[in-house]
């Protein structure tokens, strides 16, 4: 039941795009097709889902005071906490260049619209976000790292497709000359937030 309440509320309630407003620059440059916003959001659901546990695995098992406790008793005073943003980019970093020659390589069509944003996840605010909020929240074991990775990664996923079938449906609408192409889309994505908050009285 733990599971499923921290995967409905990473999905809807702490959604990254609509409650934080992590990831936009992604979100508003790749959301011109639903196809691109697949493809990119389901880049970040793996990643997410892969670099949150691995990052609570070197959290707890290396970086936190007294992670290396199993090394012996003289390390267990050891403090390495303020490696901990550097490690973290690291592991995503690595993860993306994993995602992006598998891209390049199985579907070069999705690599080429989707451009330099494939390796942006790198430093999409998303990503990072994921792994603070996992090492903020101290979850109690790699199963519910896990699953908040994964229901972010949704979420982010959600949101940039969503925003990509209004966007292409827009094309066809008499929008006034200044709200064209970002300005509607920020005012869609602002109520599509205020949508989202209605989720915040689900109790799991």
């Amino acid at each position: 039941m733990e599971y499923i309440n921290i995967f409905v509320k990473a999905i809807f309630i702490e959604n990254m795009i609509f409650a934080y407003f992590l990831g936009m620059c992604s979100y508003l440059a790749v959301s011109k097709t639903v196809k691109t916003g697949v493809g990119l959001g389901a880049a970040v659901i793996f990643v997410l889902g892969f670099t949150v546990p691995v990052n609570y695995l070197l959290e707890n098992y290396i970086l936190k005071e007294g992670a290396l406790s199993w090394l012996g008793p003289q390390f267990a005073t050891m403090d390495l906490s303020f490696l901990s943003f550097i490690m973290f980019i690291a592991i995503i970093a690595s993860m993306v260049q994993l995602v992006e020659m598998v891209v390049e390589k199985f579907a070069p069509a999705l690599y080429s619209s989707l451009g330099i944003f494939l390796p942006l996840i790198a430093v999409n605010c998303a990503i990072l976000g994921g792994a603070l909020f996992m090492q903020e929240r101290q979850y109690s074991n790699i199963g519910e790292a896990t699953v908040f990775g994964l229901g972010s990664g949704v979420g982010w996923f959600l949101a940039i497709v969503a925003i990509a079938a209004i966007r292409e449906k827009i094309r066809y609408s008499n929008v006034p000359a200044p709200l064209r192409g970002l300005g509607i889309t920020f005012i869609i994505t602002g109520l599509m937030g205020i949508a989202f908050m209605s989720f915040m009285g689900i109790e799991l």
